[in-house]
């Protein structure tokens, strides 16, 4: 157990983390629904009625679009554009996905090659471009979850208003749908254009998401 701990313990740390910050999400967003609920002179509802709602729904499908479509983007653009400096990039001049003999692929696959590494047709393109394709696949699973549940919510507080509710079509082109979505994008956005310029200039001793404390500014690709 310990060895399993050890070897995982990245992916391990941010699973409770996030386990951590739903339960700490689902018990103040229940806190904060049953003050409204009350102040409009409403019934009060139970932590499990919340976290199965559409509200609890939607505030996490949003968070959780951005994040993936901020990876699936960066993945798909660091393959093409560099970033002098930063060891968030490749090296300039290694644009592209590179040759089979780079990328230990079909009769260049080592012993410890994956098995659809060494494979080709369909299954040696879709393994290359596998990580990419998930990434993708989840942002529109968790944006279509935001929309899907966007609306629920959206039209609870229109009826509560004595609108008519909207359809899905309607409310994916509304200004809540948006505002909410692009609220989430700029911040993904910022935070990674930060990335990879800070780690031009500044270091992180031990860190492989930054340069060795000694390597100069201009040094690109280079990992701690």
């Amino acid at each position: 157990m310990r060895t399993f701990v050890r070897e995982n313990s990245l992916s391990l740390f941010f699973l409770g983390a996030l386990l951590v910050a739903l339960v700490g999400q689902a018990l103040s967003g229940w806190y904060e629904y049953n003050n409204q609920a009350l102040a409009q002179a409403g019934a009060e509802i139970s932590l499990a009625r919340y976290v199965s709602s559409s509200q609890f729904g939607v505030d996490v499908a949003e968070n959780w679009q951005s994040e993936y479509l901020q990876f699936f983007l960066y993945i798909l653009v660091t393959v093409w554009l560099v970033q002098r400096g930063s060891p968030e990039s490749k090296t300039l001049g290694d644009e592209g996905e590179e040759s089979d003999r780079d990328q230990h692929v079909g009769r260049h696959a080592t012993d410890d090659s994956p098995g659809w590494a060494r494979a080709g047709g369909l299954r040696g393109v879709v393994f290359a471009r596998s990580l990419g394709l998930v990434m993708g696949l989840v942002f529109l699973a968790s944006w279509l979850a935001q929309s899907v549940t966007g609306r629920v919510a959206y039209n609870v507080e229109r009826l509560a208003d004595y609108q008519d509710p909207v359809s899905w079509a309607g409310y994916v082109t509304s200004a809540d749908f948006w505002n909410r979505t692009l609220q989430n994008w700029q911040s993904e956005f910022l935070a990674v254009a930060s990335m990879v310029a800070l780690s031009i200039y500044l270091r992180q001793r031990g860190s492989p998401e930054s340069k060795p404390v000694g390597t100069s500014h201009k040094a690109t690709g280079i990992e701690g």
